[in-house]
């Protein structure tokens, strides 16, 4: 979204100009010397000056906010076209994003919800009418299935017993709060989309953060575990956990005629995990879990690529997301909504850096490096990148001042990163020396945290805040592998170029490359054909599931106009 404008104001009593004073004046009579005119203007205005005022005090009262909304959201002043900049036009901006999003929430509890419009380009993506659908209808199950309600209860107080229970009016999926925050956030997307192709309802296991971060997304009840769960000891579930699907399958012990199944069972779908495990991706087990009322999974990878090339869920995933590539573009901004206090952090930075700027490019730098950086290769692969793509401008090293004729293009860097020298480094060479094209450059960086905190609540705030404020680029780089940036470019809907993973401290050749689509990447695939029961190339079934660029044994989910 163009934010160099002013937004434009309503007109109100406040801000009208003297002219429409008088203006309102001479309807009612003029300002004429004859007396009973002026006394007849002066009964009327009188008569009207309430009605004014109450319609001010409705407009500047937040708790009018049919009125306040449609106020904040009414304009913003965009280009009609590239090379006229003199003709303001006005956009709706639409804060439930193409119905992805239903009002009714309280909007002062979770500003992000619907003030995230005010700060992107409206979506070229549109969500499909039976995802839309799909969404109301498990907002439904939700709502009837969630914490505390009579179906939980039920069988909450069976699942305490041990013993196994028949098929009940709600199933659960128990989503574990594990690994990085751009891992967690991947996974939880992967998980709902899950639970939406099994009819199940989602709780999420809030780990040390989870509440802090994010809003609630379900109108009417939680999506938060109950702190009295009773399976809580979640740390101790691993492969050889007695309850773990791989590991029953190894032992055989879903084989046995006359065998009932348990209440729940743990799926192991860390990136560990063996050949038993990822037998979840397949047909006839999907069918066996079905039957199980309660199942609590841990992993922490993008696994909604290889749910495409299970067969029961084929046509439901094709009529969900017609165009495949939108996947996480779509379920990410339908539920990751910051926290107020993280949607601060956001909202504060981007009016102080990034909105004035006539365009915005982020990088986001992830280093894989052992020992303390800035590295120098890195640099210079950054720029080497940068310059090369023409996302970043040249600069002039022999004339000291460079003043081009005409208006002069501002572009803002924003650049991620746990140390501080990139951003230096090149904020240094724009200061110094003038670009050739008569940009100017500004460079910023929200933080630099040296290392990888992953518990520490402040760090993961600024970490959330950080995706969040590359997602509202316009152009990106992000490194090779990395989930922190794989979120930042989904919720933007930016199909980025990514940094070539360097190796041996050198400047990779080309530095890097323009990723397929902007989807995630599902870094440990199985490689295994359920029907043949034997290994294959799961990168090469179908044209929407292909190898990731950045990382050749991985899969990612392709759009239809990117086969």
């Amino acid at each position: 979204m163009d934010m160099k404008r002013p937004r434009k104001q309503l007109l109100s009593p406040e801000n009208s100009s003297p002219d429409s004073k008088t203006d309102s004046i001479s309807r009612f009579g003029g300002e004429k010397k004859n007396g009973f005119n002026k006394v007849r203007s002066m009964g009327i205005l009188v008569m009207i000056l309430p009605v004014l005022v109450l319609i001010s005090v409705v407009y500047r009262n937040p708790r009018f906010s049919g009125f306040v909304h449609a106020r904040e959201l009414e304009v913003f002043t965009n280009k009609v076209s590239e090379g006229d900049s003199t003709k303001p036009v006005t956009e709706q901006k639409d804060k439930l994003l193409g119905g992805l999003l239903i009002a009714g929430f309280d909007e002062e509890s979770c500003r992000s919800r619907y003030e995230s419009a005010l700060y992107r380009t409206t979506s070229p993506h549109k969500p499909s009418t039976h995802l839309l659908d799909r969404l109301r209808n498990y907002e439904a199950l939700h709502k009837r299935c969630g914490p505390y309600t009579e179906s939980y209860n039920k069988t909450v107080e069976k699942l305490r017993s041990g013993y196994a229970i028949e098929p009940t009016d709600c199933n659960y999926l128990v989503w574990v709060a594990f690994s990085g925050l751009g891992n967690r956030i991947l996974t939880l997307a992967s998980a709902f989309l899950y639970a939406l192709l099994t009819n199940r309802v989602l709780l999420v296991d809030r780990g040390k953060d989870m509440a802090d971060l994010f809003c609630e997304p379900f109108p009417e009840m939680s999506w938060l575990l109950p702190l009295d769960f009773p399976l809580n000891q979640f740390d101790s579930y691993d492969q050889k956990f007695p309850r773990c699907y791989g590991n029953m399958v190894k032992k055989k012990m879903l084989n046995k005629p006359k065998t009932s199944l348990p209440p729940f069972m743990y799926l192991h779908l860390v990136h560990d995990y063996d050949d038993h495990d990822k037998l979840f991706f397949c047909d006839q087990d999907q069918a066996l879990l079905q039957k199980v009322p309660w199942l609590v999974m841990k992993t922490d990878n993008y696994f909604a690529p290889s749910l495409f090339l299970i067969h029961s869920f084929e046509e439901e995933l094709s009529n969900l997301f017609p165009d495949k590539g939108t996947v996480f573009h779509h379920l990410g901004r339908y539920l990751f909504h910051p926290s107020n206090p993280v949607w601060g952090l956001i909202t504060r930075y981007y009016q102080a850096y990034l909105a004035n700027a006539d365009e915005r490019l982020g990088i986001q730098v992830r280093v894989f490096d052992t020992g303390a950086g800035p590295f120098q290769h890195v640099l210079d692969q950054i720029l080497a990148c940068a310059l090369k793509e023409k996302l970043l401008p040249e600069v002039n090293k022999r004339e000291p001042v460079l003043y081009p004729t005409g208006d002069r293009k501002s572009k803002a860097v924003l650049l991620t990163s746990l140390s501080a020298g990139y951003s230096d480094n090149i904020r240094d060479m724009y200061w110094e020396y003038p670009a050739v094209n008569g940009e100017v450059i500004s460079v910023y960086q929200p933080s630099h945290e040296e290392y990888q905190q992953t518990e520490k609540k402040d760090h993961n705030r600024k970490a959330l805040a950080e995706m969040y404020l590359l997602s509202l680029t316009d152009k990106l780089i992000t490194s090779s592998w990395s989930t922190f940036g794989y979120v930042a470019q989904s919720l933007g809907g930016l199909t980025p170029w990514i940094l070539t993973k360097p190796e041996n401290k050198t400047v990779p050749d080309p530095p890097c490359f323009r990723d397929m689509s902007m989807e995630p990447c599902f870094h440990a695939p199985p490689f295994y054909d359920c029907k043949a029961k034997t290994g294959t190339d799961t990168g090469a079934i179908v044209p929407h599931v292909r190898h990731c660029a950045d990382m050749s044994w991985g899969l990612k989910l392709v759009g239809r106009n990117e086969f």
